[in-house]
């Protein structure tokens, strides 16, 4: 069985606590694209955890995790977070985490340029996280990167970060700063690249023989369908693609497909950076709804813009998904709500859609809302029957809006606070 666990919107939907839940089932769990530009929280009986890089998997003891050839991996950053992870007890070894030899590795002047173009965007900024994940993706595709297996031949590592550091350069002194030299970055990979070499493998090997094997793989994937390179709310995306049709490839083997796609999708929205977010809430509303749901990003700390559930971005998320069925998380956020707001479709220019615009349609929409009574207390529930009423209509309502079963349901942040609809 190979499964995607995907983001149905803007990212932050519960991807980690899902893959968390369901890893149990599964003998790999792979990362196919991004960087530690966005973070998974898991919260389990070792307490908490925030990954950036590591699969959500690397926290059950009988899963290999994988990171795949469509990452871009920040070797200090990954460094660290092994060390986090290892403190609350957690095993990690080449044995369960293989990095592939073609994952792109994001050097410490790609953090830099990121930093300064954004910087000179000023209000005009695509809200980066900062860490270099656009300026590693586009060096990516002008064939001006390193790859993992460029650590294990020291003379032409050398002679190519001599060669990419020369061209860099070029643009850095464009920004008026001074040059990169090439000698740090060479010290910064021998640090940090002799830690990460012993995970370096050949992934797409090891991946085909487990598929041969009948292994069960899991594909997780970071962010959501909304912040995709070519689907999303362009230009205010990643530089990735987010999407379950993406993870074979992402993750070293193009020559399978997946056989089920599960939509992560908040009870309500959230978003974080910037770009256009049709259904956003403000002042004191949003304020109580960013605390009740703790809505902080897991990579940065910034406070999410938040919003009632959306019918039409998530339609559509669950469309360009692929979705066969939804994980619906953070129902038990909702419970201090007499009256839940649902925005059912959006106004451009006085008409009214359902169809997700793009482009200048997308930053005219208007959020048309529609209220549903307010169910109470969920967080006890462990079976769909011992939902309240009102909670059976607005998850019956959600399921129809988006034309897909929702199959679980988060009610709390632990591993049993979840509900199975068999």
């Amino acid at each position: 069985m190979l499964s995607a666990i995907v983001g149905i919107n803007w990212g932050d939907e519960g991807k980690g606590r899902i893959v968390d839940l369901l890893s149990e089932n599964y003998d790999i769990v792979c990362r196919y694209q991004g960087g530690n530009n966005a973070g998974h929280t898991v919260i389990n009986e070792r307490g908490k955890f925030i990954l950036n890089l590591l699969p959500s998997g690397i926290l059950r003891e009988t899963t290999v995790n994988v990171m795949g050839n469509g990452m871009v991996i920040d070797l200090e950053h990954l460094t660290g977070e092994i060390e986090r992870v290892r403190e609350k007890g957690i095993k990690i070894t080449p044995d369960n985490l293989k990095i592939s030899d073609k994952a792109i590795i994001c050097l410490p002047y790609h953090k830099f340029m990121d930093i300064i173009e954004e910087d000179r965007l000023g209000d005009k900024k695509f809200g980066s996280t900062r860490r270099g994940i656009g300026p590693v993706y586009a060096d990516k595709y002008m064939k001006k990167d390193i790859r993992m297996e460029d650590l294990f031949d020291e003379a032409s590592l050398r002679e190519k970060i001599y060669d990419l550091v020369e061209w860099k350069n070029i643009t850095v002194k464009g920004y008026g700063k001074d040059a990169v030299n090439p000698d740090d970055i060479l010290a910064w990979l021998d640090k940090f690249g002799s830690v990460i070499k012993p995970y370096v493998t050949d992934v797409s090997k090891y991946l085909y023989k487990a598929c041969d094997e009948n292994k069960n793989i899991m594909f997780e994937a970071q962010l959501g369908a909304l912040r995709d390179i070519e689907f999303g709310i362009y230009p205010y995306t990643s530089s990735s693609t987010t999407l379950s049709a993406y993870a074979p490839i992402g993750a070293g083997i193009p020559g399978k497909q997946i056989d089920c796609s599960l939509g992560i999708m908040k009870a309500y929205s959230t978003c974080v950076g910037e770009g256009p977010f049709t259904c956003e809430m403000f002042g004191e509303e949003a304020e109580e709804l960013r605390r009740a749901g703790g809505e902080y990003g897991a990579a940065t700390g910034r406070p999410r813009r938040v919003g009632p559930f959306d019918v039409v971005a998530s339609k559509y998320g669950v469309l360009v998904q692929g979705a066969t069925e939804i994980a619906l998380t953070k129902l038990d956020v909702l419970s201090y709500l007499d009256k839940i707001p649902v925005c059912t479709a959006y106004d451009i220019d006085g008409e009214i859609t359902t169809d997700f615009p793009s482009g200048v349609r997308l930053k005219k929409a208007k959020p048309i809302v529609e209220y549903f009574d307010g169910f109470g207390e969920v967080s006890h529930c462990r079976t769909y029957g011992e939902l309240p009423e009102n909670a059976k209509k607005y998850i019956k309502y959600i399921e129809e809006a988006v034309n897909c079963k929702i199959k679980y349901i988060s009610v709390g942040a632990e591993r049993d606070e979840y509900i199975e609809i068999k």
